[in-house]
């Protein structure tokens, strides 16, 4: 047993290059991670915005229906369509005669709205349209353009509920809103308010009696109906034109409807309504039409001859470059409430266009992941058939001795457990163990452990600290022999590993082996998450690499080299976090094999906290991203190099990269749609999904020959263990964008894992 040694002691050093970047990059983590979790948030509240939108978060469907009238003044029940709270004392208002208040509920609706504004600008008619919030927000360029033409917008709530049923906070929170939608849409706010599912005055019952006088102390006109055309009932164009016809020579406000459904009977029945109305000389108004009659004294007649954008209290012309001014009943909307209501709009069109790309997202990765099973299932099944062949042969078994490189740094806990596993191993060895500046003795525990082992073939090397590539590196060499082992210095092997991690180099072919890497400290929730990924993740994963020849990464914990392969690359490279996936995407491109040999196995102690666990996968996933960008150049080249360019690097950013990134949105949506659209429906598509997971994972347990019981904690992973791995992906890609770097991380161990034996 030999030792070289470099220390460094005596002066305090100044920080490397590494330890100065390392520390950059720590002090960005925390923001990194603020922000990750920022993306997680707003991905809720867009989903919940556009859920409320639709009625789909905060939607109640209650109509009342029956209920008593009797606290409600006989001169309302019996009055006329428009009710008004002046000096708190509630007075109605009648269409004169010969007059149409013509209304439309329930808009705007991208396809019939503008239809409608397009007829009533034709005949020259005002309208009013009582609007509701969420739609507005969603079309707001509709309603500013049913401003602009003259008409009058009323609210008609937010999303569309009976306020009889609701409390005053919430009657509040939907007129508030939708006098933001209007302000950020069309720069007023408007005095006028039609309930939901209302009629004709006397159906005013003794619960939104109430409604109404507290709306009306607030400034509001509440406006009824006198005759229905009843289109919502879509009774023919006839039937709508005779229905929304008053009788004789009567006023009235009349209802019809631009959204809400299908409204082509409607869009057809219009032009024949006004041009009947009209011949029967009735002229068209708008609400504060009727009122402003009422108040100035002004007949009929004078209303009725009054244009679209001149009738009493409508939008006059002669203003200014041909700008019109407010109709009686709106207000300009200014400072924070046409800010509020601009950034409402503007939140409202991130969320239609973020929503629908999120359920397209949805689709794709469930197409991925199902695909990805279907891929693991079929080529893992063959990979198994094949290499367990009794004929299978790699070639002549090789019985030379190989190096095996022990990378260590603050290993303490551990390192004599890997030493002892190395003793037993059946396969000639020379370990070469290269403490990267460790400050807690940990070479001089590993010479102790090999004296007491009585292994004379350990080497200890001791480095400054400069990283694991760069220990790896020293290692190789180092190394006596043309087959190196690589392992981590918290990794155990079995007696056997050695010996069959090195038989596929029978095959001049073959670069580079991966090994079984196994979680030894699997009895707690976390180590048995980690426990099926390893298996089901990674192992089934490699199968499938290996048969198409497109091997992603060779475990650090367990691999295997040819050493004139590793030179010719240019050795582990310090480019990435992830050197052992670098160095095997650049084996591939340089034209050497990789491949997996399942029946190598090594126990590792995985990560024992979720903080320990995030620091490791964010290592490996944004590591992974800096070796795809480095190697980028393969997609376009030919040879081996083009080929893992054009079937590996999709197959891993598809399913390693974009797939783990938009997985979460299976959980965000079905939680969605448990909680607000149809949780059976969303329960047991989630179930679904979650068997096909477990049939793939209880196949990776019967090929690993592991016992099922750990698939318990499957459902529980994927309710938690995903969002983690989402959170961790997202932080990577801000670290990439946002540029950066890590130094070899060390983990806490605590030296668990001892001999295989003792891990089932």
């Amino acid at each position: 047993m030999t030792s070289t040694t470099t220390p460094s002691r005596g002066r305090r050093r100044a920080p490397s290059r590494i330890e100065r970047a390392a520390g950059k990059a720590a002090a960005l983590q925390k923001p990194r991670v603020i922000l990750a979790m920022l993306l997680l948030l707003g991905l809720t509240s867009v989903m919940l915005l556009d859920g409320y939108l639709r009625a789909e978060v905060g939607g109640d469907e209650r109509v009342r229906d029956g209920a008593s009238s009797s606290k409600v003044p006989d001169k309302i029940l019996n009055g006329g369509p428009i009710i008004s709270f002046r000096g708190g004392q509630a007075t109605t208002t009648s269409v004169p005669a010969k007059t149409i208040a013509l209304t439309f509920d329930d808009g705007p609706n991208p396809t019939y709205t503008p239809q409608v504004l397009d007829i009533l600008k034709k005949y020259d008619v005002p309208a009013t349209f009582f609007v509701v919030g969420s739609m507005v927000s969603r079309y707001p360029s509709i309603v500013k353009d049913m401003v602009d033409d003259g008409n009058e917008v009323g609210i008609h709530t937010f999303t569309h509920v009976d306020l009889s049923y609701q409390s005053d906070a919430r009657i509040r929170r939907e007129m508030t809103q939708t006098q933001l939608a209007l302000a950020g849409a069309a720069g007023i706010t408007t005095t006028l308010f039609r309930a939901p599912y209302s009629s004709e005055t006397d159906a005013i019952d003794n619960y939104s009696w109430p409604v109404y006088e507290k709306l009306g102390e607030e400034g509001y006109t509440s406006v009824f109906v006198d005759t229905d055309s009843d289109d919502w009932k879509k009774p023919g164009v006839s039937k709508i034109v005779k229905w929304a016809t008053p009788s004789g020579t009567t006023g009235a406000s009349v209802l019809m409807h631009d959204a809400g459904g299908d409204r082509e009977q409607t869009i057809k029945a219009l032009p024949k309504y006004i041009e009947k109305m009209k011949a029967k000389g009735y002229t068209f108004t708008t609400i504060s039409g009727v009122v402003e009659a009422q108040n100035t004294g002004a007949g009929a007649g004078q209303q009725a001859n009054a244009p679209a954008g001149a009738a009493g209290g409508q939008l006059q012309g002669g203003a200014p470059n041909g700008t019109a001014r407010l109709q009686a009943a709106h207000r300009e909307a200014t400072g924070t409430t046409l800010y509020e209501g601009k950034a409402l709009v503007v939140a409202v069109a991130v969320a239609e266009y973020t929503v629908p790309a999120l359920s397209v997202g949805l689709v794709v990765v469930g197409v991925a992941v199902m695909s990805r099973f279907g891929m693991m299932l079929i080529l893992a099944r063959r990979h198994y058939r094949q290499r367990n062949k009794r004929r299978f042969s790699w070639g002549p078994t090789i019985t030379r001795p190989v190096s095996v490189i022990v990378p260590a740094y603050n290993e303490k806990e551990c390192i004599a457990n890997t030493l002892e596993s190395l003793s037993k191993s059946t396969h000639p060895i020379e370990v070469i163990v290269v403490d990267d500046g460790s400050s807690d003795g940990t070479s001089e525990i590993a010479r102790e452990a090999a004296r007491s082992l009585g292994m004379t073939n350990v080497r200890v090397i001791r480095q400054e600290n400069a990283g694991k590539p760069a220990a790896l590196n020293n290692g190789v060499r180092s190394a006596s022999y043309d087959i190196v082992v690589m392992m981590d210095g918290d990794t155990v092997f079995e007696p056997d590993t050695v010996r069959q991690l090195v038989q596929p180099f029978a095959n001049e072919e073959v670069g580079a082996v991966a090994g079984n890497a196994k979680v030894g400290n699997r009895n707690t929730v976390i180590g048995a998450w980690q426990h099926i990924e390893y298996v089901m993740g990674f192992n089934l994963d490699r199968r499938m690499y290996d048969l198409l020849r497109c091997m992603p990464t060779i475990p650090g914990a367990i691999g295997a080299f040819r050493r004139e392969a590793v030179l010719q690359v240019g050795g582990m490279s310090e480019d990435t976090l992830a050197e052992d996936t670098d160095i095997t995407i650049a084996m591939h491109r340089a034209g050497w094999r990789v491949v997996y040999q399942e029946h190598a196995r090594a126990w590792t102690e995985a990560p024992g906290s979720l903080k320990q666990l995030w620091s490791q996968r964010y290592r490996w996933s944004y590591g992974t991203m800096q070796a795809l960008w480095k190697h980028r150049k393969s997609l376009t080249d030919k040879g081996p190099s083009g080929r893992f360019g054009r079937v590996g690097m999709p197959l891993v950013v598809i399913f390693q990269i974009v797939t783990p990134v938009f997985a979460p949105l299976i959980d965000v949506f079905t939680a969605y749609s448990m909680i607000f659209v149809d949780f059976q429906a969303a329960l047991y598509a989630w179930l679904a999904v979650l068997g096909i997971q477990l049939v793939c994972a209880a196949y990776a347990f019967r090929l690993d020959k592991e016992k099922y019981r750990y698939l318990l904690m499957m459902p529980l992973q994927q309710l938690a263990y995903r969002q983690m791995m989402y959170l961790v992906l997202i932080h990577s890609c801000i670290t990439a964008l946002t540029g950066g770097r890590l130094r070899w991380q060390k983990l806490k161990r605590t030296g668990e894992v001892g001999t295989p034996a003792g891990v089932s």
